[in-house]
């Protein structure tokens, strides 16, 4: 199928940079993927994977908390900063993803 029409879209610099990396390591050029998502969006009349919002576990749901209960997790995190409990957002979530 020839290819003629151009598509311009403005992207956060960071999500752009971020797909970049993983689709260079599967040696997929950006325009490529992008046509392979539209073509999948014609394909099965809609976007291509579910559109949801993350589950957050209750305990850390803001929405399903009590004023207390947000009070309460702040000033643990605080105490926590306070006694140099503290650790880097990578191996947090590596040691999150581990347990789940």
């Amino acid at each position: 199928m020839e290819k003629t029409a151009t598509l311009n879209v403005r992207i956060n610099p960071t999500v752009k940079q971020r797909a970049e990396e993983v689709l260079t390591r599967l040696g997929i050029p950006m325009s490529t993927a992008i046509d392979m998502y539209l073509n999948q969006i014609s394909l099965t009349g809609g976007i291509p994977f579910a559109v949801t919002l993350p589950n957050a576990p209750s305990v850390l749901n803001a929405d399903l908390m009590t004023a207390e209960e947000i009070h309460k997790k702040l000033q643990e995190g605080y105490d926590d900063v306070q006694a140099g409990r503290v650790q880097d957002a990578a191996s947090a979530f590596a040691k999150f993803r581990e347990s789940h």
